[in-house]
């Protein structure tokens, strides 16, 4: 039984890390679909913001429609339909045919990204969910981190083409695997769309979504402009910057491992100390960050909290909230997740172009700050919940 749910935990791992891979890797291929299609870069990038905009608002939704049916024939839906979006974006000459091939997979991708989490929580006891999504987490940040750097190393050695297809070769294996070795999962007890909507009227519900996008706005407003600062306030090499961003971007992976624990055992604590701890890196950052060794050690330590710690709290959160509704909960924390990338993408835009690259950090010292305080709102909420009072 224990290899069997291992195994399932690794298929759903790899199924996130193809998702989130078609998702962002995408971002190092802009300047060569620009090209290839003859459109401006800005509008290349559509394929990015439109794809990410389609996610924040099927994120409620989707789950919510699919959380009756057999999960094991939804998954393959979902992956069926990313292949046939990456093949179609291999060999179209259309930038708007393109832009479809993106956004009718974007409506799925919540479907998916949420069964993944609330199967491999359901997949353990109770004690040992948080550990289990901990480990689908680390498919999502590789799929984030190092889909980048993969689809741009593939484009320049091979083709643009190539690289599309690597999404669609990935995307392909965990279907084959999925039809192949995961059970039938039927859903034994469905849930009515009533009861799952009724999860809104909760005042904790709404605290835990704004705590989310809090702390999303908090590492994006950030991490977005991540090579800009090192390029204009850090004076780093191209070759240097690289080599950091990969570098917290296996920190992600390490934070993953660690969240798992640090929620099994202590979930109170690990929360209420995070936006505190995190502060305190991005304080010292500030001051610190226009030395170069300084600062690829504060990005390792950023890396092992924003990517892997938050993203498992961010699940924790909103997942604890409703746990009579796992499929929706988990659509309303890709959703939140979604929301909050934008906000503070924005917000650290307005920032660097208002008073310089250096303060963008000021956007996650005061996301952090508001976010502090929504986490205390909402322990305060949750402590008479007698059903949940143990792991809140």
């Amino acid at each position: 039984m224990a290899k069997r749910n291992n195994l399932l935990i690794f298929i759903l791992t790899i199924g996130v890390f193809g998702i989130l891979n078609t998702e962002m890797g995408v971002i190092g291929l802009l300047p060569s679909i620009a090209d290839q299609f003859n459109v401006s870069i800005s509008k290349a990038g559509w394929l990015v913001s439109v794809f990410a905009l389609t996610i924040a608002v099927s994120g409620p939704t989707m789950p919510l429609l699919f959380s009756g049916i057999n999960r094991k024939k939804v998954m393959l839906l979902v992956l069926g339909v990313f292949v046939l979006g990456n093949i179609v974006s291999i060999f179209t000459s259309n930038f708007t045919t393109l832009l479809i091939a993106r956004i009718i997979p974007a409506l799925f991708h919540p479907i998916y990204c949420s069964l993944a989490f609330t199967v491999a929580a359901s997949s353990v006891s109770k004690e040992e969910a948080p550990k289990a999504v901990s480990k689908v987490f680390i498919g999502v940040s590789a799929g984030m981190v190092a889909g980048v750097p993969i689809a741009s190393f593939i484009n320049s050695a091979v083709s643009y083409e190539a690289a599309m297809a690597f999404f669609a070769i990935v995307n392909a294996i965990v279907f084959i695997a999925t039809l192949i070795v995961v059970p039938s999962m039927p859903v034994e007890e469905r849930v009515s769309y009533g009861t799952q909507l009724s999860v809104l009227k909760k005042s904790i519900i709404w605290i835990s979504i704004v705590t989310v996008i809090l702390l999303n706005s908090a590492i994006f407003g950030v991490y977005s402009y991540l090579a800009e600062y090192l390029k204009t306030v850090t004076n780093m090499s191209p070759n240097t910057i690289t080599l950091t961003l990969f570098i917290f971007g296996g920190a992600n992976i390490i934070g993953n491992i660690v969240a798992g624990r640090l929620l099994t055992h202590s979930a109170i604590k690990t929360v209420v100390s995070f936006p505190l701890i995190l502060g305190a890196i991005y304080s010292i950052l500030f001051f610190t960050g226009q030395f170069t060794i300084p600062m690829a050690i504060l990005t390792f330590i950023w890396g092992v909290l924003a990517g892997g710690i938050m993203a498992n709290i961010n699940q924790y959160l909103i997942a604890s909230s409703a746990p009579e509704a796992p499929d929706f909960a988990n659509g309303l924390f890709i959703s939140a997740c979604n929301v909050g990338t934008t906000l503070g993408a924005a917000v650290g835009g307005l920032f660097i172009s208002q008073i310089g690259t250096q303060y963008v950090v000021l956007v996650g010292i005061l996301s952090l700050i508001l976010s502090l305080v929504t986490i205390l709102v909402r322990n305060y909420m949750y402590r008479p919940t007698k059903q949940l009072s143990k792991s809140a």
